[in-house]
């Protein structure tokens, strides 16, 4: 039964984050066709640090993994009177800290952009400044709407939280298209939080009778335990939020455009991550922390490593795909409008480096969420932020030697120690518990990376036979392909291997 909750909400999750990710590359295309890699893209990029520190600080990517399990326990006790007074008082308390936050980073913007891109000329920054004030507010929807999701999934109710994205994007897009300017972009960034993340969500939880009726309870002991539980998220800086915020601060010290090539590649990496990272973490938490709930802890650790094994396997072929393809896909997604041919193969080398870490990328939504079902929300904020910091100076190091490629290679080293480390401490706690499963990884990774290896090598050589041509007809037979016959030519090596998971897919496929 869990197995089958988790396929079903990772149905809609996958379906939505798949839409998602599409309409993403829209909006990737129509902003690569619009600023390219010149100075307002590199300051459009730039401004979401300081709005993503806010939401970051208010633990806001961690609203349904702190708040569904509070909400489930009283539903589960048949109370959702007390549900409901504890999201009452949760949102209260956010709505308050958010509106104070917000108003104190729009005041003090002038100086604190200065530490976010030190390498800015003063016209820049002066733009920098007011796109930042445009984004700000939008972090109020995505917080308080992140509450109201978080309420619907705790209520098995996955199709508006996972779909609603989807309008922020497209807001996005259109605020670009009208106006063809950074400023747009910006302003449909805003417009699109509040009628996709926050208004969907908040109809549909009046829909369900969850609504949010302000409470000043500061002592309430719900909110208490939100925020004990949320503290190490808010206070731990971890690697997996701060390596954006990093990468754009070095590359503001590089050539114009450096901040924009580094994003545009890593963002390109993101939409396999969303797909198969996200969408299993996102979907397999609920059914994860009803297992520890449960008592049936064992059992959690098997979906868990079963989910993992699935989710490599996927990630590896998409890492296939990136890095046989990778010029040509960043030219068909970003176009050749406003970029050069010399940045355009600079963003597909990035891509393909930044890709090794995209098999860890996608696992680490997994594996935090296991400790977090297992009740710890500190070990992987505080691992997150050890490595972070550990990393910190190899970013700046590597970014003085080899420019972009060592920033691209820092953050995938970064996340793989990260991953690593995160399996080891998972796999102690649960064998402390004595309710650990085995694994058998070192057979598993030596025939999913000979699959990696010959799979490259496949897709590379494919497109040696396929014209050099700029031309949109040939640059999207290139992309599918090279990708296309990389992806493909992983999942039949691996099964060739032995790789259960490859074999299942293949099968799949050929049905």
């Amino acid at each position: 039964m869990s197995n089958r909750a988790i396929s079903v909400a990772a149905l809609i999750w996958g379906s939505s984050i798949f839409l998602s990710r599409i309409v993403g590359l829209v909006r990737e295309a129509v902003i690569g066709r619009t600023l390219g890699t010149g100075p307002d893209a590199d300051v459009y990029w730039t401004a979401f640090v300081l709005p993503d520190f806010l939401n970051y600080l208010l633990a806001g990517g961690a609203l349904s993994i702190v708040f569904i399990p509070i909400f489930q326990r009283h539903l589960a006790n048949g109370a959702p009177q007390s549900a409901q007074r504890a999201f009452s008082a949760i949102a209260t308390f956010l709505a308050l800290v958010l509106g104070l936050a917000t108003l104190l980073l729009w005041q003090f913007a002038p100086a604190l952009v200065h530490l976010v891109a030190p390498g800015f000329e003063p016209a820049q920054l002066e733009k920098l400044t007011a796109l930042t004030r445009i984004l700000l507010p939008a972090q109020i929807f995505h917080v308080l709407g992140g509450l109201f999701s978080a309420a619907l999934q705790a209520r098995d109710r996955h199709a508006i939280p996972a779909f609603a994205p989807l309008i922020y994007t497209l807001g996005i897009i259109t605020g670009g298209l009208l106006t063809s300017s950074a400023e747009g972009f910006a302003y449909g960034v805003l417009a699109g939080s509040f009628l996709g993340p926050f208004l969907l969500p908040l109809l549909a939880c009046i829909r369900e009778r969850v609504l949010f009726l302000p409470r000043l309870e500061f002592n309430h002991p719900d909110l208490k335990l939100y925020l004990l539980r949320s503290l190490p998220i808010m206070l731990g800086f971890s690697i997996v939020a701060v390596d954006d915020w990093i990468l754009r601060r070095e590359a503001s010290l590089l050539d114009a455009g450096a901040a924009s090539s580094i994003t545009y590649a890593k963002n390109l990496m993101k939409v396999p991550m969303g797909v198969f990272g996200l969408a299993l973490g996102v979907a397999s938490f609920p059914t994860l922390s009803r297992l520890v709930a449960e008592g049936q802890v064992a059992k959690m650790h098997y979906t868990l490593l079963s989910t993992l094994r699935t989710l490599l396997v996927l990630s590896f072929a998409a890492q296939a795909a990136l890095t046989a393809g990778g010029t040509d896909l960043v030219a068909l997604v970003y176009g050749r409008e406003r970029i050069t041919p010399e940045n355009l193969a600079a963003i597909g080398a990035l891509t393909a480096l930044v890709s090794l870490g995209l098999a860890a990328w996608s696992a680490q939504t997994l594996l935090a969420r296991g400790f977090y079902a297992l009740g710890n929300t500190w070990l992987p904020a505080l691992l997150g932020t050890f490595v972070a910091l550990l990393s910190f100076p190899l970013y700046g190091l590597l970014r003085e030697h080899y420019g972009l490629f060592g920033l691209g290679l820092t953050s995938s080293l970064a996340i793989l120690l990260y991953v690593f480390a995160l399996h080891t401490l998972l796999e102690r706690e649960l064998a402390e518990r004595g309710e650990r499963v085995e694994a058998h990884w070192s057979i598993f990774f030596g025939r999913t990376l000979v699959a990696l290896g010959l799979s490259i090598g496949i897709g590379k050589g494919f497109l040696l036979l396929l014209p050099q041509d700029t031309g949109f007809t040939w640059t999207l037979l290139r992309a599918g392909a090279g990708s296309g016959s990389a992806a493909l030519a992983f999942v039949i090596a691996a099964a060739m291997l032995q790789v259960g998971e490859a074999r299942t897919l293949l099968a799949r496929l050929k049905r």
